[in-house]
């Protein structure tokens, strides 16, 4: 405990030099930790949201559009494609599972989604409160529109046209909440769904202008897109082909398109990682340097101390415990800076109905923030604390 006290007040009787070392170690670690928080929360968004999904069917466009917007609701569908293809696509033989996709609506930015009950099915979901809807204008919400919106069971709400919320409010067309999905971790938590017929309800009605109209409209009904899931892996080989070459439509694989987002992402996540590690670069060298100037300084205190009976390990011991003092009050201002930086990201992409993101988790990968932190001081107070070791008593005396 002497030694702690001793290195502590030698590693602060330059608090500008210790501050500015502190500071850099942390940023660098908080950098790393970032990085990895957010990384490993996207990979599982990723993961969970396309489980089970093997196509996603939708008009001609970019696929990663199509993909970003039918499977993650984050972005705008390139268009729609005919309710009559795809009733023909339902029955092909390579199709296991095909769930159709309306958009067009929200409520309080939150994506109002017409499709059937398979499609909470497809993940698991059931439900908290209530129950499914019977009929058209009837909805079941997601745990997270619940939360932040305050609907329950019963209560009625308007939508409003369009997919950025701003759009004007479909106000002859009210929906009823009929239920709450139980909380999944998944796209759904954050979705408003009905049945695909509430869709063409209002948007027909709001456009129709008379029943000969109408009934031309129903006619040629459309959904925004299809997640399709293969009866056989073998499937992946012909089916997008035959989308692709033979129709209207697109047929776009999610396992190829988050591939290619994930690299571009990637550029971004090297680009702080490389930061982080030119940080931690300059504080190991700025630390170097402090503890060199230091052991330099203060030869006469080492030599005091050798000769009041502490061993050449022992005035090592304080050079390198000086050392890991900075590192540990480093890894802990890096650690918090990481996860508050994380849970500021995540409160600004919920406020943009995205991915969910938290800052307030630990990952197992986090423990390598704490070695990384202690081999950095470790290495960056070697050499200091090895010219310690050698101090001469004699020699240093006799100088003097």
């Amino acid at each position: 405990m002497k030694m702690l006290a001793i290195a502590f007040r030698y590693l602060w009787s330059r608090p500008l030099s210790a501050a500015l070392n502190l500071l850099l170690l942390a940023l660098g670690l908080a950098s790393i930790s970032f990085v990895w928080i957010t990384s490993a929360q996207m990979d599982q968004a990723f993961e969970r949201d396309l489980a089970g999904i093997d196509a996603v069917v939708g008009a001609k466009g970019s696929p990663m559009q199509l993909i970003l917007a039918g499977v993650f609701h984050i972005d705008v569908p390139p268009g729609n494609i005919p309710l009559e293809a795809v009733q023909q696509l339902e029955k092909d033989p390579r199709v296991a599972q095909l769930i159709p996709i309306s958009l067009g609506d929200t409520f309080r930015g939150f994506r109002i989604v017409g499709t059937t009950p398979a499609y909470a099915a497809h993940y698991g979901v059931k439900l908290s409160q209530g129950a499914w809807w019977s009929q058209p204008m009837q909805t079941v919400v997601g745990t997270q529109v619940a939360k932040n919106t305050g609907l329950a069971v019963g209560n009625s709400f308007y939508g409003s046209h369009g997919l950025g919320g701003t759009g004007h409010v479909h106000g002859d067309f009210p929906y009823t909440v009929t239920g709450v999905l139980a909380p999944c971790g998944c796209v759904l938590d954050r979705l408003v769904l009905t049945a695909t017929e509430s869709v063409w309800k209002v948007h027909e009605k709001a456009t129709a202008l008379d029943e000969e109209d109408q009934k031309i409209l129903e006619q040629e009904r459309e959904i925004t897109l299809a997640l399709v899931t293969y009866k056989s892996p073998l499937a992946a080989v012909t089916f997008p082909r035959f989308i692709n070459t033979t129709t209207e439509m697109q047929a776009a694989a999610p396992a190829v398109e988050i591939t290619r987002l994930l690299r571009m992402v990637g550029v971004g996540t090297e680009v702080l990682r490389g930061f982080g590690a030119v940080l931690l670069l300059t504080a190991a060298l700025s630390v170097f340097i402090a503890l060199w100037n230091a052991v330099r300084e203060r030869r006469a205190d080492l030599a005091m101390l050798r000769m009041l009976g502490a061993s050449p390990f022992k005035v090592a011991g304080l050079v390198l415990c000086e050392a890991l003092l900075l590192a540990a009050m480093a890894t802990a201002l890096g650690l918090l800076g990481g996860h508050v930086l994380a849970e500021l990201v995540g409160t600004w992409l919920q406020a943009e109905r995205s991915l969910p993101l938290t800052g307030w988790i630990w990952l197992p990968s986090e423990w390598g923030v704490l070695l990384l932190g202690a081999v950095v001081a470790t290495l960056a107070a070697a050499l200091p604390a090895w010219e310690a070791y050698r101090l001469d008593v004699t020699t240093l005396l006799n100088h003097r």
